[in-house]
């Protein structure tokens, strides 16, 4: 996966002058410079951020859910480890409870609120795209150590494996949907209303959100969600999914993990060993289009039950983006040839 913080350390490198370093080839440097926030999904609001904490258990290596319930945190680590649920105490960053609910899960990516004392736990990524269904698990989570028998639901895509990161829950009502992570546009689907633990439940496209999305979580009012990629976030309005406003998020070492607390903040955390979790408080442009936003009432997408054609989603800064950069990688490669 990708390292923004890294490619962003590159970028700037390899941008600075150098007298030996020919014309053509600095000008293509800075085309791939100013392209990677489109291809990446940077956005142009910028929100105050401040470190809540670190991780101090170092079993936490690559955080990829998180929930934040009070003064806990939780959070679950990225394919590879077992199925376990870490509670982070948000005050030291210390981890005073451990849930085990699987042995072998596939890929476990996000987790989402399930009411008190709960968690869905999301084992829905496949890189690969051969898995022939996803699954989601109601998990008690606490302080202490426990080992639990979760009930799981196999969840099913129509058309064939897509690769996720990203579970949401609605408040209101409790049902679930999964975001596909796809480069241009990823696909909002709906969980049944009712999860059937005996059999394959398929989900139904209702709508489009944005490219790259590692994760996501309803605001407590139940009218807006937003959606993160590694850099940036889009706010939207529900059940609508009307863009209401993007946003920067601050440079994570890998960010794939955010949480909406009660009072409408954001929480971001990210891969590596005792990698810091952010607080991030909306900008008050964002909360100014939140207060103003109304549901959408386009013509299937209102009522989440009724699929809809997800390439309606806007993806023309994406492709933009996308073309600036095989340019001027084009006329980079190009420089560097031996003459």
């Amino acid at each position: 996966m990708l390292r923004i913080a890294s490619l962003l350390r590159l970028a700037r490198h390899s941008a600075a002058p150098r007298s030996r370093r020919p014309r053509l080839e600095r000008t293509a440097l800075v085309g791939i410079v100013a392209s990677v926030p489109f291809v990446l999904g940077f956005t142009t609001g910028g929100a105050h951020d401040e470190v809540a904490f670190r991780f101090q258990d170092r079993d936490i290596i690559e955080s990829s859910g998180l929930v934040v319930d009070g003064d806990l945190a939780y959070t679950t680590n990225d394919s590879g480890d077992s199925g376990r649920i870490f509670a982070v105490d948000t005050r030291t960053g210390e981890t005073v409870g451990v849930t085990r609910w699987s042995d072998s899960p596939t890929d476990v990516e996000a987790l989402a609120p399930a009411g008190p004392g709960e968690v869905w736990v999301a084992d829905i990524g496949d890189n690969d795209g051969d898995r022939d269904h996803v699954e989601v698990a109601r998990v008690p989570v606490g302080r202490g150590e426990r080992t639990v028998d979760a009930e799981t639901y196999a969840l099913t895509f129509p058309g064939g494996p897509v690769d996720a990161e990203t579970l949401l829950s609605d408040p209101k009502t409790g049902r679930l949907y999964i975001v596909s992570k796809e480069v241009f546009s990823g696909t909002v689907y709906a969980a049944p209303r009712t999860l059937s633990p005996g059999s394959d439940n398929l989900l139904t496209p209702i709508g489009s959100a944005a490219g790259i999305a590692t994760d996501g979580a309803f605001f407590p009012d139940g009218r807006h969600l937003i959606v993160r990629s590694y850099a940036g976030a889009e706010v939207y309005a529900w059940p609508g999914l009307r863009r209401v406003d993007p946003l920067d998020l601050p440079d994570q070492e890998q960010g794939e993990g955010l949480a909406v607390d009660a009072d409408g903040s954001l929480w971001l955390s990210s891969e590596g060993v005792q990698a810091p979790v952010l607080h991030v408080d909306l900008p008050a442009a964002v909360r100014q289009a939140m207060a103003g936003a109304s549901p959408s009432s386009t013509p299937g997408i209102n009522d989440p039950s009724r699929p809809v054609d997800p390439a309606s989603h806007d993806a023309w800064p994406w492709l933009a983006g996308l073309l600036l950069f095989l340019v001027a990688a084009a006329v980079l490669v190009r420089s560097l040839r031996p003459r």
